[in-house]
């Protein structure tokens, strides 16, 4: 674009399909399970140790800890085994190592990327600073997941990014995750199952609970007065549903930033967590998390969520409240605004909207921002990431689709007291796909998830037509002047 000159880092995060996790592998069919399950059982217990010495020696140069998972998965199809003497250990691995196998996270890409400061600057020099990357990995079937990278930059502005460790590892998913009344309630209600049964299931509960108290509830409830009709069932269930799909996190602190992946839990995430869209938020005492919205595919339908984390070591999954709480493109601004919440979103793939909140996990009455202006834009228009704070306005990094379904990265200055006032908005386009950035699974698009203001410099990182991602970065006031003129 004229007087802006956009800079291409000599970087660039290309999908490795070498980078893989055990995941299980249980057939539908129980006559299946059982069957393999017997074959298992016919061997010896030297034929046990002799085959399971042999996965090891073959798979643990791949993999931190292959015992841990085949458990697991043992523990998965254990009601299929007719023995009442108990197996031993080799067996149980072994049997688990039957229903398991490995995931290429990234055998078909790596992209969408937002960066945010990482919560540890030690060490930093003065002018520079260390940032963490989001990324969505896609493997195969197409299920996205979140993995990290972390890096520096200096005070003249270059870019390194920390090696990436040839291991991955999924978290531990807490067993007894805490939950907040007052969300889980309003979602119950959203959901339609404000009855008897719901409030019999939570009147009992604390402002805070954890899963166990709430499966104690359920058990009392279904064991006590209330008729076993389909309306309780649907409740019952829903009240599961719900639990599941607020979950815990937490990586061990030994596994470098790298080595962390976020892969789906539950069942609304089954086919992936897209698009995760970090920002680092400060509330009015100071205080930071760190916030995602992303977007959970169950391979038919799409759900905004929550993540938050101040570490990057634990994490909670939540579900999102209120009617505006849809499509994808959700991004948080980093800061209150004259004392509520505020947030970026997309209603109907085609323009960009802005709402208030007085609490993170709650939204309703979404109003038109941003509508598709110039011909680069003209098939739909959304954002890039969360809002960035400058003097001049909040900077907002969009995307806009044209002609052949072109995706192109723009930006527009919002009011800095009141955003829902647009300042300025670039009419050219920042990056647009070029070269070999067209080419990939999805041609001709550049993408982003988020951006961050270094000093001068805006770094944008952008995922190259969904394959894999890139770094730029651009003069803020040479990007901030066009705007305001």
């Amino acid at each position: 674009m004229k007087n802006i000159c956009m800079r291409r880092h000599e970087i660039t995060l290309h999908p490795e399909s070498a980078r893989v996790i055990i995941r299980s592998f249980i057939p539908a069919e129980p006559r299946l399970i059982r069957a393999i399950i017997g074959r298992a059982m016919a061997l010896t217990e030297e034929e046990v140790a002799k085959e399971l010495q042999a996965v090891h020696a073959e798979f643990e140069g791949r993999h931190y800890d292959m015992d841990l998972p085949f458990l697991a998965h043992y523990a998965k199809v254990r009601e299929h085994i007719d023995s009442k003497t108990p197996l031993t250990l080799s067996r149980e691995q072994l049997i688990g190592a039957l229903f398991s196998g490995e995931y290429s996270l990234e055998a078909a890409a790596l992209f969408n990327p937002s960066i945010v400061p990482h919560p540890d600057q030690s060490g930093v020099p003065d002018g520079g600073l260390r940032f963490i990357m989001s990324l969505r990995a896609t493997g195969e079937g197409h299920i996205s997941s979140i993995e990290f990278r972390d890096g520096t930059i200096s005070p003249e502005g270059d870019i390194q990014l920390a090696p990436v460790s040839r291991y991955v590892t999924v978290p531990e998913v807490l067993p007894n995750p805490s939950y907040r009344k007052r969300q889980f309630v309003i979602k119950l209600h959203e959901m339609g199952f404000d009855n008897s049964c719901a409030k019999a299931v939570m009147n009992p509960l604390g402002e805070t609970f954890v899963l166990s108290e709430l499966a104690q509830s359920v058990k009392r409830v279904h064991n006590g007065n209330l008729p076993d009709t389909q309306d309780t069932q649907n409740t019952l269930e829903c009240v599961q549903w719900l639990a599941d799909s607020n979950y815990e996190l937490r990586f061990s602190a030994k596994l470098a930033l790298s080595e962390r992946i976020i892969f789906p839990v539950s069942a609304n995430e089954s086919n992936g967590i897209e698009d995760a869209r970090f920002v680092r938020f400060t509330e009015d005492d100071g205080s930071v998390m760190y916030y995602a919205t992303y977007t959970a595919y169950n391979g038919r339908a799409i759900l905004p969520q929550l993540i938050e984390t101040q570490d990057f070591l634990h994490f909670r999954v939540l579900t999102l409240n209120g009617n505006a709480v849809q499509n994808k493109g959700m991004a948080l601004f980093p800061r209150r605004i004259n004392g509520r919440y505020a947030m970026l979103s997309r209603q109907d793939d085609e323009n960009l909207f802005i709402m208030f909140s007085d609490n993170t996990h709650h939204w309703n009455d979404p109003q038109l921002l941003l509508s598709p202006a110039a011909v680069w834009e003209s098939v739909k228009v959304g954002n890039c990431g969360s809002p960035m704070e400058t003097q001049d306005g909040w900077l907002v990094i969009t995307h806009g689709v044209g002609p052949m379904r072109k995706y192109c990265i723009g930006a527009v200055l919002l009011d800095l007291n009141d955003p829902t006032k647009v300042i300025g908005r670039l009419t050219e386009p920042l990056l647009c796909p070029e070269g070999s950035e067209r080419e990939g699974y999805v041609p001709n698009v550049v993408y982003s998830c988020g951006s961050l203001i270094h000093g001068n410099d805006l770094i944008l990182p952008y995922a190259m037509s969904d394959k894999a991602t890139a770094i730029s970065s651009v003069a803020l006031d040479k990007l901030l002047a066009v705007l305001k003129a």
